[in-house]
């Protein structure tokens, strides 16, 4: 697309500001593939040779994998979800990760680098939403910043997902505790992720209708000619 290079160029430049200042936060997220659950052959080598299946008969169940890596810190924080990772599910998993900050080490903005999904994009009402909601109720300035398409490979969580894809490859996936287990043993630039297993079900295509929604934009600031990769949320104050 004709904005590929822009998008680039402002990204980095962001990116660059967010990890010089003071108070800011970055992050990157985002879903990778689902796994399933089972005694399934998924290419790799292991030292323990062990039989696996080579058809996809049915799996004991679907895990789906929803990373948050802090590339700046290195910190990486994965949930595996046997539902649908949708708008509500990541931003109930900003809120978890939120909790885990002491309120003195709390920033004043959080930049989100993401690859503009059908779930995360800066035109999800839900999402979009969810996070206007998550920016008032933490008096935090949140600062999207999109990768443009086809270019994902480039939001820095995709690193993570190699080192995870890396690190139990050869192995059986075959329960739900032992991929949660190897994801738990895995380490990123040598710091192990926080793993949990989220069993709350999420309803898909929630949405806001487009009243709502008209209303909602006015509380965005998006970039000039990059209207869709560049969104910033300010909250409204709370008096008192």
């Amino acid at each position: 697309m004709p904005e590929t290079d822009a998008i680039f160029e402002e990204i980095h430049r962001v990116n660059a500001q967010a990890d010089e200042q003071p108070g800011v936060l970055r992050l990157s997220l985002d879903t990778k593939a689902t796994v399933k659950v089972g005694p399934f052959s998924r290419g790799g080598k292991s030292r323990c040779p062990q039989p696996a299946c080579d058809h996809d008969f049915d799996s004991k169940c679907t895990l789906t994998p929803f990373g948050i890596l802090l590339p700046k810190q290195a910190k990486s924080y994965l949930w595996f979800a046997q539902g649908k990772v949708t708008a509500d599910f990541m931003v109930d998993r900003l809120e978890e990760l939120w909790k885990t900050f002491a309120p003195e080490d709390r920033p004043h903005t959080l930049v989100i680098n993401a690859d503009n999904g059908p779930e995360n994009s800066s035109r999800r009402t839900q999402w979009m939403k969810r996070l206007t909601e998550f920016s008032d109720t933490h008096q935090i300035r949140i600062r999207l910043a999109y990768y443009p398409p086809y270019h994902s490979k480039y939001n820095p969580v995709e690193r993570l997902w190699g080192v995870l894809e890396n690190h139990w490859r050869g192995e059986l996936l075959d329960s739900v505790e032992k991929t949660l287990g190897l994801a738990r043993s895995m380490a990123y630039k040598g710091i192990h992720p926080v793993v949990r297993k989220v069993k709350k079900s999420y309803k898909a295509g929630v949405s806001l209708s487009k009243l709502a929604m008209r209303e909602l934009e006015k509380r965005f600031d998006r970039k000039p000619d990059l209207e869709s990769w560049f969104v910033t949320i300010n909250p409204i104050t709370k008096l008192g």
